[in-house]
């Protein structure tokens, strides 16, 4: 009796193994590949800036005009032109100081022919407000061979403001890109406006709107 339990016991065993012998093994399924996407600047693309500017120049410069003889330096009177006579050498001085807020948006396009590096191309369109006002103060010295002007003296001290209301551009682009960095040159159309007002010899305003490229 106890020879055939044990040998049951035994052919249960080997019965077992075999079974888990022939189940499916789990095994991780083989990574996914997922590729890096490749960088282009093609697409549009829009944004806004700001900013505040600012500058002082001063220039001089000596120029023959004609000093009426007995004029003075609070007289403020000079004769100009082909006719003036040249007895009188002024040298006459600007100073300009510029500043304000600058500020607008631009918006445009790019194509790159070959994605990662290559040639791109493009246009974008820009359009800035600026308060940019202008104090301008222009002088001029007077050394004379006689005459009622003494020489040094100040003849005139008239100022003006002017200043940029708004400008704006439209321009091309052509240049080159290796990955995230792009060298380009660009050009093309630019407009603006601004005016002035002058108080000296003469008081005059304009207000101009210019265009170039």
């Amino acid at each position: 009796m106890k020879k055939i339990l044990l040998a049951s016991v035994a052919l249960v065993g080997l019965s077992a193994a075999a079974s888990a012998a022939d189940l499916p093994r789990r095994v991780a399924p083989p990574p996914v590949f997922t590729p890096v996407p490749v960088f282009t600047w093609t697409g549009f693309y829009a944004g806004f800036n700001a900013g505040y500017g600012f500058n002082t120049a001063d220039t001089r410069a000596a120029t023959v005009v004609g000093v009426p003889a007995g004029a003075t330096a609070a007289s403020s009177v000079f004769v100009t032109g082909a006719g003036a006579p040249t007895n009188g050498v002024l040298a006459f001085g600007n100073r300009n100081s510029n500043d304000g807020f600058v500020g607008g948006g631009q918006i445009g396009y790019n194509y790159q022919f070959t994605p990662g590096s290559g040639v791109v191309v493009g246009i974008e369109a820009d359009a800035q407000y600026v308060d940019f006002g202008r104090d301008r103060n222009r002088y001029a010295f007077a050394t004379v061979a006689g005459g009622g002007v003494a020489p040094g003296a100040l003849v005139f001290n008239p100022n003006g403001i002017s200043g940029l209301d708004f400008f704006g551009t439209v321009r091309g682009r052509l240049g080159y890109a290796w990955d995230r960095t792009l060298v380009y040159a660009t050009g093309g159309f630019a407009y603006g406006s601004g005016g002035g007002r002058d108080f000296g010899l003469t008081n005059s305003s304009r207000d101009d709107f210019q265009t170039g490229w």
